[in-house]
């Protein structure tokens, strides 16, 4: 069995081949800058090197058409017919509080999913582009629609509501919903075969640490709390969000600039100036805002400090909350390849029987791998994660189920 994932944003479609017997990709790429004369598509099979060439794509259609086409090139392609593609799986970033679970795409689903725009503007209407896309050039295939959202479905309503007055969750539907849960949910799966315990079994925190980032409280298989909120702005200071802020501040800026007396002045404000770009004023990246650390760059120290700090509050917090955890898991761009980072966020937590194992620490590896020492109470895991392969394992399961 293959199955596609798609993932579309406002200007590109992200594309995966999976062979499900083996559970290993043997396509993938990237059509980027749609509707933009800089516009390419990139692609790559397990046969084939990486090619990116020029495009002139004005619309998610005609991207998911060129994808197509290429997957079914005589020469390079990776299937003869488009009905050796069981299943897509649609990467959607907010479900709301509509969607609970992957679910297969049908009419009442996509008006569902047209109803969560509104609290997802920049990405669920180009999710719904891209659904529709799909369905135009594989009008036979069935998609599955896997939220980021609904991994934290599970959280108590003490946790996911905010104490402004109730009328507006009612009206509004404005309450906590967490974001990265299919790496959370994979990470967590991962670490349960790791530590050869059951996930029903096992209280742990996992950390998906990259340009956006989130906390996740993870006990028997559930979603306790998360970071991330109504909208992935809250939680950790990230490359450019600020994360927890006093909501005080908003108004403050509101009535002192009046450059800020719109609400997307403040969205950019605070999604895209800020984190490690806006303390440092020089990068959201932070392999550079290590490097400038290294050279006494002051500000790039503190936006590093300020990071992990973050980081390091909501893991006691959320031990608190747990109870005692077995493992802590890193994962993402900066938890899977920073050492520094994971190193600051570990320090001075051996009261609560988290160590690592500094050398262990530093070691550069892809796969995953226990950073903890022997002695530390809690295992300390480094996890690459695998969201393309968790939506596809999803899809195929909703699938299945379905027949």
């Amino acid at each position: 069995m293959k199955v596609l994932v798609v993932n579309c944003g406002s200007s590109s479609v992200k594309y995966t081949l999976f062979e499900m017997e083996s559970e290993k990709k043997v396509a993938w790429g990237l059509v980027e800058c749609i509707g933009l004369p800089e516009a390419y598509y990139k692609r790559q099979t397990i046969s084939v090197d990486e090619k990116k060439d020029s495009v002139e794509i004005t619309n998610h259609t005609e991207a998911v058409e060129l994808i197509i086409k290429d997957l079914l090139d005589k020469e390079t392609g990776s299937i003869v017919n488009v009905n050796e593609i069981a299943v897509v799986g649609h990467r959607i970033v907010h479900g709301g509080d509509k969607f609970s679970k992957s679910v297969l795409v049908t009419e009442k689903v996509k008006e569902g999913l047209k109803e969560c725009f509104t609290i997802a503007p920049l990405h669920n209407p180009a999710h719904y582009a891209g659904i529709l896309a799909v369905e135009k050039m594989l009008p036979k295939i069935p998609s599955v629609l896997v939220f980021d959202t609904a991994f934290h479905q599970t959280m108590p309503d003490y946790a996911y509501m905010y104490a402004i007055p109730y009328e507006y969750y009612k009206k509004d539907h404005i309450r906590r919903y967490g974001f990265h849960g299919t790496s959370h949910n994979y990470v967590s799966r991962r670490a349960a075969v790791m530590l050869g315990k059951p996930l029903s079994d096992l209280k742990l925190i996992t950390a998906h640490l990259g340009n956006g980032s989130s906390i996740t409280a993870i006990e028997n298989g559930k979603v306790i709390d998360t970071s991330m909120g109504f909208t992935p702005l809250q939680g950790v200071v990230m490359g450019t969000r600020c994360g927890d802020i006093d909501p005080a501040i908003l108004t403050y800026l509101l009535d002192k600039y009046p450059q800020y007396k719109s609400g997307d002045a403040l969205n950019v404000l605070m999604n895209k100036k800020s984190g490690l770009y806006g303390i440092s004023e020089l990068s959201a990246d932070m392999r550079t805002i290590l490097k400038a650390t290294a050279e006494d760059n002051k500000r790039a120290k503190l936006a590093f400090e300020m990071l992990c700090y973050s980081v390091k509050k909501y893991i006691s917090a959320y031990y608190g909350i747990l109870n005692g955890i077995d493992g802590l898991v890193f994962t993402a761009g900066i938890g899977e390849n920073s050492a520094p980072v994971r190193k600051e966020i570990c320090a001075n937590l051996n009261a609560l029987g988290i160590e690592m194992d500094v050398k262990k620490n530093g070691e550069y590896s892809s796969k995953e791998r226990f950073v903890s020492t022997e002695n530390s109470k809690v295992k300390i895991m480094i996890i690459p994660t695998n969201e393309e392969l968790m939506i596809a394992k999803e899809s195929k399961k909703v699938l299945t189920t379905s027949n």
